[in-house]
């Protein structure tokens, strides 16, 4: 029998503005160990915009083993 290998696309802005409109902050460690514990997740990709001066966000999120992809981002003036 196969073991099933399963993937997580995560939206981060839509996550994170859905979260804290609950008046909560997201432990993005915690969830992506919640995602391996609870739904067998081997790769979770986290689609988030590339800002400079965010460099170290990026490590913090890639050594809590999200892979990641970055979007272009937009200026608002």
């Amino acid at each position: 029998m196969k073991k099933e290998i399963i993937y997580a696309f995560i939206d981060s802005q839509n996550l994170n503005l859905g979260v804290q409109s609950q008046g909560w902050k997201l432990d993005w460690r915690k969830f992506r160990q919640y995602l391996r514990n609870k739904y067998s997740v081997i790769k979770a990709y986290l689609f988030i915009g590339h800002v400079a001066g965010n460099e170290s966000l990026y490590a913090f999120l890639q050594e809590c083993g999200y892979i990641l992809i970055f979007k272009p981002t937009l200026e608002h003036v």
